[in-house]
Formats: structure tokens, sequence, C-alpha cells
């Protein structure tokens, strides 16, 4: 490096915002067993929060090694491995971050004699390694947004609810719907700005697949699948009344259909509508685990 990277750019490449979809499964997850149960195990809680965030770091290191791989990053100011130089560090940083949240969640099937979550959580990391990882690189056939949806919807949401009650709750599935969606609404945003060097590299995102102007005239229709789905859950009695506080996040969303819609074939002011995505996706889960933790 001819410069020293500034503190903006740093913080560009480690994405802190990025790690609300790691922290929200676990919040909605725990608070929907605190509601159901009376209690919270609050030393669960947090173990399994800080597991959940350095596994997730793992998986952000590991995809900028592998994206510099391909030169699919070779544009990406804030990729890690192009401000260091140094992907071996990069690469083995990621590893150092999965040993260390996968020693968490041991903890955590050990102390409950149970490997429950364990087993589920490792599931959520091969569809991490698969989507992005050689020689899988499932992402890259446009299958990221279903992968993201599982593993960070119904399959994280009922672990975080095992771990504190070790059973199983319909309402907290149903829940994880809506959570999956705001989470896949991040990286579906994300493509936007990446068309060009996605298709370079015969990368066919969804986004790619379908055209930046098919793809802006989806997210309306996605955006308001989250809170249609809340609305309907709380009619159907499965969720209390409280959760529909989430309504209260839609003018974000309406700004960020609008905003990508107006842009949708200009990249380069595309750059941040992700952190836009991210914003919707992080008030709609933790209101939406404040809606049933304060309802009687």
């Amino acid at each position: 490096m001819d410069t020293v990277p500034s503190p903006k750019l740093w913080y560009a490449a480690l994405k802190p915002p990025m790690y609300s979809v790691a922290i929200m499964p676990i919040w909605l997850g725990s608070t929907i067993a605190m509601r159901q149960t009376g209690q919270l195990h609050g030393w669960i809680f947090g173990l399994f929060m800080l597991s959940a965030v350095l596994i997730l770091a793992w998986e952000n290191f590991s995809n900028d090694v592998f994206d510099a791989a391909t030169g699919v990053d070779v544009n990406k100011f804030n990729s890690l491995v192009n401000i260091t130089g140094r992907p071996g560090l990069i690469f083995w940083l990621a590893q150092g971050c999965l040993i260390l949240g996968l020693l968490g969640i041991g903890a955590i099937c050990y102390l409950q004699q149970d490997p429950t979550v364990g087993l589920i959580v490792l599931t959520c990391c091969l569809i991490g390694y698969v989507y992005q990882g050689p020689p899988f690189r499932l992402s890259y056939l446009g299958l990221g947004e279903p992968l993201c949806f599982l593993a960070f919807g119904p399959l994280a949401c009922s672990a975080a609810y095992y771990s504190q009650t070790q059973s199983w709750s319909l309402i907290n599935l149903a829940a994880s719907v809506p959570l999956g969606l705001a989470t896949t609404l991040i990286l579906f945003c994300s493509h936007f700005n990446q068309v060009h060097d996605d298709t370079a590299v015969g990368k066919l995102s969804p986004v790619v697949r379908l055209g930046t102007e098919r793809s802006a005239r989806l997210l309306p229709w996605w955006c308001g699948s989250i809170y249609g789905l809340n609305t309907l859950f709380v009619g159907a009695g499965l969720f209390p009344l409280g959760t529909l506080v989430t309504l209260g996040v839609i003018p974000a969303a309406i700004n960020l259909c609008r905003f990508i819609s107006s842009q949708h074939d200009q990249p380069e002011k595309l750059t941040f509508c992700r952190l836009m995505a991210v914003r919707v996706h992080f008030w709609s889960s933790l209101l939406l685990g404040v809606g049933f933790a304060l309802s009687p």
C-alpha cells in the first residue's frame, strides 16, 4: 500500500453495522423464548451473541479472500484483502474467529448436555462456506439469497430459541420468516453497485439475471412482504398486537425502494445502499423482538 488506509476505509471494510444480521436472530429467538417461558438465561444469551458475531466475522473475512481469488472484488475499495494486500493473513484471522465462535457454541452444548444448538450452528457454517467458498461458490450461481434466508432466518432463530428452552416453537418459526426476508434484503441490495464486476467474472447474482430495473421493481414487494407477514401473523393470533410496532419502519423501507429505483442504473451512487437495507433490517428485527418482550 502506498498510503495508510483511513479510519473510514477500515470502517467500510470491517462493516460493523452488518453484524446486526448475526445479532438479531439471537435477540429475536431469545425474546420469544422469554415471553413464552417467563425467563431469560442471560449467560447463554450473551455467549451465543458473541459467538454469532465471531462466526459472521469468519464468513465476512473468508468471503473477502474467496472473492479476491476470483477477481470479482478487483474494484472494491473496501475489501480487506485489497486494503492489506495480505490474503493469507485475512484467511487465518477468519479461521481464528471461527474457532473462537465454535468454542462458545460448544460451551453452551456442554453445559446443557445437548448438542442440538451446535448441530444447527454447524449447518449454518456449512451454508456459509458453500455460499462463497471453493469449489461450490453457490452465490455465483445466484443461490446466495435462499442460502442467506435459511441460515439467518429459520436456522439461527431456531438455534437461539432452543438454547433458551431446549424445545421448538411454531411462533418462533413464523417470526424467523420476516427476519430472514429482512436479512436477505441486505444481500440483494448489495448487488446493485456490483453488477459490472459480477458480470465480468460470470457471477450470476439475481440483479445480474433480472437486470437492475426489474430488480428495483421487486423491492417494494419484498419489503411489503416483511410487514405484510407480520400483520398477517398478528391477525392469526400468532404474534401479539405489540409487534405491529414494526410498521413504524415502513418509511425507511419506502425510502430504500425509492432511492434504488431512481438510481438503479448508476452503480457508483449505490455503494452504500446496503446500509439503508441494514437500517431496515435492524429496526424491523429489533422492534419485532421488543413487541414480543413487552406484550403481556
